[in-house]
């Protein structure tokens, strides 16, 4: 049996719920081999984030050349890169080397408040990382920092994904699971051509912890599976809500169901 393989390029969180840790449990999910390189070490729980270590530029390059020696990913992730180094790490090896469709989830700020990207990093990820991306995938507070203007309704994210795209050159996912008064979630998706309109339904007292990573790790891994662009992005709509669904208890905390 031919398995592809994904890698996700991202921060560890000890707590289980995002990161690398929930990127893996959804490559599996999708029957993906996740690879992995670490950006940086968090402790952190679903409540909140303690303390960030970056890893050092020297020690992500080499993980990131290992598993392309090897393993040659059929489709890459990004999630919280978190320093103006890990960036140009990450955009100096997909210059240089073939790239592969390229998800950039662009993590700036933990739902606790801790900043997760510094602000000299934005710039590099603006300038020299998007335009490399097949996708990225930010939240309404990122894709408000992707364009400078405030998103308060549907048809600003149908605005603002056309503007990340004119701009930076990749398709984007603006998700909307944060946007006021809503029955639903929504999510636009805009690639030059295709625009789709993805909604489900708001599941009242379920903390999302994990949400982002799993939702772009879907979506990389139908990338891996051979899947163009609309349809895994709607594959990973579907996938995501399920996941939500399907929430469990673990302590005091609900924990996505990646494997349902």
């Amino acid at each position: 049996m031919h398995c592809p393989v994904a890698l996700t390029i991202a921060g560890s969180d000890s707590g289980g719920g995002a990161g690398i840790q929930a990127d893996l449990k959804t490559f599996a999910a999708f029957d993906v081999h996740g690879a992995s390189a670490i950006t940086c070490l968090t402790a952190q729980n679903p409540r909140r984030v303690y303390a960030v270590e970056s890893a050092s530029p020297h020690l992500l390059r080499q993980q990131i050349e290992a598993v392309f020696e090897e393993l040659s990913p059929a489709a890459v992730k990004t999630g919280m890169l978190f320093s103006e180094e890990n960036v140009r790490v990450v955009t100096r090896f997909f210059k240089r080397e073939k790239c592969p469709r390229l998800v950039v989830d662009p993590v700036m700020i933990a739902t606790s408040g801790t900043r997760l990207l510094r602000p000299a990093a934005i710039k590099i990820l603006k300038e020299q990382l998007l335009p490399l991306a097949t996708l990225v995938t930010p939240n309404l507070h990122e894709a408000e920092v992707l364009i400078g203007k405030k998103i308060i309704s549907v048809e600003n994210m149908r605005t603002a994904a056309r503007e990340i795209h004119a701009r930076f050159g990749c398709a984007a996912l603006v998700k909307g699971g944060h946007l006021r008064g809503m029955r639903e979630a929504a999510d636009i998706f805009f690639d030059g051509r295709a625009e789709l309109l993805l909604t489900a339904p708001f599941l009242e007292d379920i903390r999302t912890h994990g949400t982002g990573c799993t939702y772009s790790a879907a979506i990389t891994a139908a990338l891996a599976w051979g899947h163009n662009l609309p349809p895994a992005v709607e594959l990973a709509k579907n996938y995501i809500t399920r996941a939500i669904a399907g929430s469990y208890r673990v302590g005091k905390h609900f924990v996505l169901n990646q494997g349902f």
